[in-house]
């Protein structure tokens, strides 16, 4: 087996393509029997609307065969988007397709049959589902079944059949986004899928950042009891040759018919591989690894080199700067300070030693000037330190860093995190200015336990402590702090986790006793209210089961009143 964790860029058909035909090389030079990618590794994972344009569906259709003509005597499985008759709506129908491709031609098609549409998969929307009889692909010898994703996770899916009709191993391709501890999922859901089976499977996934979805990899075989073999690195891109022993059975139900496929030269020599098992990194290195490779990808494949963040000394801030420095290089990252009249003196202080613990780049832009020209031209603020004020401050900064950025050529990071953005504690056109929010699914508590992880990792000061031990605050405003606006972080986010990830009600958390009532009610109310902001925010990484954005659709207009009580 060769399994290729490659990451490819949504739409980028040659760039793919290309990725894919180096895989294919390694993998015949190493001797393997086959090679298997990604799903749709030829047009990038999710496509969305890309599928409604026949022309792109077409010019991806010849991207495959151009793939497929350079393929040789190692077959290789990989993801595309085929097209079949006239649908409904007078256009191609399409499918999320594995091709497999041996000797410069494809000599066949799986059409994937169960298409996910919950959390962030929208499936429904753009393909539709394989109804071609199932088949099997004769590989060095061996029927072997091809699945893609959703097709090991729904109940009735085909895995069962393919077995009975005769494959003695699947190959298994995906477009699996990460979520915190969804590796351990996978890996329990295809061992309890082979041991029922008997057949090993093996299990490729892709790797990258692609809008607010991470794919994080950890591509993995199991054997015919369920036993993880296998295990690739995570969140990175690699080849990996190994190989896995096939049982040899008889076939236990009506064979199914099977093509053909062109055997690989024999591994003359060849010592049995029994391929990495990596271990499975805990919950802070996830989160970690997640948001270092979202915000490269993201930067990167939409044409910057450079980023700006405003640089405050205050908790988010520092940690969206530690991962923008270890996602682009600290040459690359540029920290801008803009205090205010309210600034405390530590602000400075405290953003210049994250700076020189990181490397970046710093300059500082104090807002005073602008804060009083628009204090002149308004006529006054409705008193200094009120809401107006608060807001005009960090309206002033968003403009700030969109110049700088205008100016340079840099594409800005905001810093929220997921707290603030659930209870609308943010400005809009100010805090929420930006491309690209890099903590946007981190809870607050999440933000200072992974700032404390870093710091471990590092064997140093990454985040100071002095940033760390500080009350959080806006600094809008004469001794601002959160917890005057808003309960402390320790009370508010497990009333936001269930909220907003166990979609609980009000009255559902209440009989949980997690808060006071009142404070239950406030908390749930402000996520309701603050639904406006949230459509008008920039994208971020997606760590949790449920983040903002994609995986959650609230109307924003909308009357509803919790039940008395």
């Amino acid at each position: 087996m060769a399994v290729g964790q490659i990451n490819p860029t949504v739409g980028d058909l040659a760039g793919n393509v290309e990725l894919a035909r180096r895989v294919a090389a390694e993998a015949e030079a190493a001797g393997a029997d086959v090679a298997v990618l990604p799903e749709l590794a030829v047009t990038g994972y999710p496509p969305e609307d890309l599928l409604l344009k026949p022309g792109f569906v077409a010019e991806a259709r010849a991207a495959l065969d151009d793939l497929a003509a350079s393929v040789g005597s190692c077959p290789l499985v990989v993801g595309f988007v085929d097209s079949g008759g006239l649908g409904g709506s007078g256009r191609p129908e399409v499918f999320n397709a594995a091709a497999v491709c041996a000797e410069g031609a494809v000599l066949g098609v799986y059409r994937k049959r169960c298409l996910p549409n919950y959390e962030v998969f929208d499936e429904q929307r753009h393909f539709r589902a394989g109804r071609d009889p199932l088949g099997l692909f004769e590989i060095a010898g061996i029927p072997v079944g091809v699945a893609v994703c959703e097709d090991i996770w729904a109940s009735d899916g085909p895995v069962p059949d393919l077995v009975r009709g005769g494959a003695r191993a699947v190959l298994v391709i995906n477009g699996s986004p990460f979520r915190e501890n969804k590796q351990a999922q996978r890996e329990q859901i295809v061992g309890r899928l082979a041991a029922e089976t008997g057949a090993p499977m093996v299990y490729a996934n892709l790797v990258g950042g692609q809008d607010e979805l991470v794919f994080d990899g950890g591509s993995f075989a199991v054997g015919p009891a369920g036993e993880t073999l296998v295990r690739c690195e995570s969140f990175a891109e690699s080849v990996e040759v190994f190989d896995v022993e096939v049982p040899d059975r008889p076939r236990p139900g009506a064979p199914l018919p099977v093509t053909p496929v062109t055997p690989s030269p024999p591994p003359t020599g060849r010592a049995f591989a029994a391929g990495p098992l990596c271990e499975p990194l805990d919950l802070n290195a996830q989160r970690w690894e997640a948001l270092v490779l979202a915000t490269r990808d993201y930067v990167r494949k939409c044409g910057f080199d450079d980023v700006a963040l405003g640089l405050s000394g205050g908790i988010d801030s520092s940690l969206t700067a530690a991962v923008a420095a270890a996602a682009l290089g600290p040459d690359r990252v540029h920290g801008v300070l803009m205090p205010s009249r309210y600034s405390s003196p530590h602000s400075v202080t405290d953003a210049k030693k994250v700076a020189a613990n990181l490397g970046i780049d710093t300059r500082v832009v104090p807002i005073e000037a602008a804060h009083r020209a628009f204090e002149e031209m308004l006529g006054g603020p409705a008193g200094p330190g009120g809401l107006t004020d608060q807001n005009l401050q960090s309206r002033i900064r968003g403009v700030v860093l969109m110049a700088l950025a205008n100016e340079n050529g840099w594409l800005v990071l905001t810093t929220g995190n997921k707290s603030e953005a659930a209870v609308g504690y943010s400005t809009l056109y100010g805090d929420t200015a930006g491309a690209f929010a890099v903590i946007k699914d981190v809870w607050k508590t999440a933000v200072y336990e992974l700032a404390r992880w870093r710091n471990r990792q590092a064997g140093r000061e990454i985040v100071p402590e002095t940033v760390l031990a500080k009350p959080p605050s806006a600094e809008l405003r004469p001794d601002q702090r959160d917890d005057q606006s808003l309960p402390p972080y320790e009370v508010l986010d497990p009333i936001l986790a269930l909220y907003v990830e166990g979609d609980l009600t009000a009255s559902e958390i209440r009989d949980r006793a997690v808060a006071p009532d009142e404070v239950v009610e406030r908390v749930c109310g402000l996520v309701d209210r603050a639904e406006y902001k949230r459509r008008q925010t920039p994208v971020g990484p997606r760590l949790t089961g449920k983040a903002f954005g994609r995986d959650r659709r609230m109307p924003i207009v909308a009357r509803r009143r919790p039940p008395p009580r």
